[in-house]
């Protein structure tokens, strides 16, 4: 289902002719993992930014029916309080949902060649759950303790003959 929006400008009051403009989208949704820790930094005084690589993971099938993973990273910047909050939250490895826009800076080196770099501003960041695995340990290891110590009563008790 293809959905989109128009409006009609006139061009021309006399002859009553309109031109058609389609508005413009740009809106982006990722989900992955942070590279690495925030890099948080404040160029003018009370304008925060603060950047951060995301990896998606991709999975999907070939032609041989065989599983093909493939990853892509996409650089954040984020803007002001949320900014702020990212610097705080985000480390390596965290899960997140990122909601956002696609922007393109252009410039040109030192040779005279133009160069361009697309990265995506952030203006909303669910962040997943995270989970500590070293809890899920000690609990699988009490549970294989508990079943040890459960086999040792059973078989004290029907080795022991009175």
């Amino acid at each position: 289902m293809l959905i989109f929006s128009m409006f009609f400008w006139p061009e021309n009051e006399k002859t009553k002719t309109y031109e058609v403009y389609m508005n413009q989208l740009n809106s982006l949704i990722i989900e992955g993992n942070a590279v690495k820790s925030a890099e948080f930094s404040e160029p003018k005084a009370g304008f925060y930014v603060c950047r951060f690589p995301v990896a998606v993971n991709r999975w999907y099938k070939s032609r041989n029916n065989e599983g093909v993973s493939e990853v892509s990273y996409f650089d954040v910047e984020a803007y002001g309080k949320l900014a702020e909050y990212c610097s705080k939250k985000i480390e390596k490895g965290l899960g997140m949902r990122v909601v956002g826009r696609l922007k393109q800076a252009r410039w040109k080196d030192k040779d005279g060649k133009t160069q361009s770099k697309v990265y995506v501003i952030a203006e909303h960041i669910e962040y997943k759950p995270k989970f500590d695995n070293s809890i899920i340990a000690t609990e699988e290891e009490s549970e294989e303790t508990e079943d040890s110590a459960e086999l040792t009563e059973a078989s004290v008790s029907e080795e022991t003959v009175f």
